[in-house]
């Protein structure tokens, strides 16, 4: 098989994080922090090793890394725990279904309304579309680093300056990018950044964390236990035990770990390099091909995740992802839970195939789906 579906999944897994999960089962299998014994102890400090690999990574405290089951738990938390009763809410044009219906349900719930701010290749125009949108009771300002769907990259460090500047709570889904490309909490004045760990951070699925900066509180979404101040009928008021109710993923945790000594081995710059690489050769492959339909630009550096989408001919895009699936690629067509991002693009009714490389992904296998593409 041929996987070009990375973005929603990454595989395969390093060996080291098929290594420490296995590890994982045989000695970490234990509550971590809610027993004297040695065994628990040893967990926790695993666990916390994580954190801080995590917090090293993206410049957030170490105690500020809270575990989560998944990217749409991290950003639930974040979004429905800023927001008061009157609030007011500012996404982008890209945005995932996990910020979408997020913040549509605040609004059919009456609890805060929200307004959508256009994306644009010109960096200043799109944090202007965000500025312009700021209302005396804005919130939060949330947003996708790249887009999950076609790969377009928003100015983060822009938007969260403007942000900032503003007084307002800057959240970041960092799905497509965490991982891969850089994100900042400081240089990026990113408030919360939220983030699955099963797809470029290579860690089993079940995995995903917030990172809060120091000062920002939370209200909770989920309530229970912590195993710290046990007689408290309210959940701690410190971090990480204030998000995190309920026994943790242990495995998936420590294979997370794992993914990030992954990333910092083989260096987090070669890996985009060698993926933008791969997303570029597929995207002139298909651009030289009349049949195919392109809907951005060619990746660049930085401005884009490493994907690409097109659609071929007439072809419903489900069924051109069959065809192709029949010759052993594996890629995924239809909306991508990202019916925003299709809007402003103009394919909401057809979808498009979504093509992901990785960084095990080989020339001989980009060129494989280009000769593949031409034969249909």
């Amino acid at each position: 098989m041929i996987y070009l579906d990375n973005g929603a999944t990454s595989f395969p897994k390093p060996a080291n994080t098929l290594n420490a999960a296995a590890d994982a089962m045989r000695n970490y299998g234990f509550n971590s922090g809610r027993g004297g014994y040695t065994a628990s102890v040893k967990t926790a400090e695993k666990i916390y090793s994580v954190r801080e690999k995590l917090g090293d990574f993206f410049n957030y405290p170490t105690q500020n890394i809270a575990f989560t089951a998944n990217c749409t738990a991290a950003l639930n938390m974040a979004i429905k725990g800023s927001v008061k009763k009157g609030g007011h809410i500012i996404i982008s044009s890209l945005e995932h279904n996990a910020v979408w219906r997020v913040v549509n349900h605040l609004k059919k719930d009456g609890i805060a309304d929200f307004d959508i701010a256009g994306f644009s290749y010109d960096d200043d125009e799109t944090v202007g579309n965000f500025e312009r949108l700021i209302k005396s009771r804005t919130s939060a300002i949330v947003c996708t680093a790249a887009s999950n769907v076609f790969g377009v990259a928003l100015p983060i460090g822009k938007i969260g300056e403007m942000a900032k500047r503003h007084g307002i709570r800057f959240i970041v889904d960092g799905a497509q990018a965490a991982g891969v490309m850089p994100l900042d909490a400081e240089r990026d004045n990113i408030d919360i950044l939220c983030a699955p760990g099963h797809k470029c951070l290579y860690g089993l699925m079940g995995t995903g964390f917030i990172a809060v900066r120091d000062g920002v509180h939370l209200e909770t979404i989920l309530d229970g236990g912590t195993g710290s101040d046990s007689l408290n009928p309210d959940q701690p008021d410190f971090l990480p035990d204030r998000l995190e109710a309920g026994t943790l993923n242990n495995i998936g945790i420590i294979s997370l770990g794992a993914g990030v000594d992954f990333i910092n081995s083989f260096g987090m710059d070669n890996i985009y390099s060698r993926e933008l690489e791969h997303a570029q050769r597929l995207y002139d492959g298909l651009s030289a091909n009349k049949n195919a339909v392109l809907y951005t630009k060619r990746p660049e550096k930085y401005k884009n995740a490493p994907i690409v989408s097109f659609n071929f001919g007439d072809y419903p895009s489900e069924k051109t992802a069959a065809v192709l699936g029949r010759r052993g690629i594996a890629v995924r067509a239809g909306l991508h839970c990202a019916p925003l991002a299709h809007s402003y693009f103009g394919t909401v009714e057809r979808g498009t195939v979504r093509l992901c490389p990785s960084v095990f992904t080989t020339r001989q296998e980009c060129e494989f789906l280009i000769n593949t593409v031409k034969k249909l």
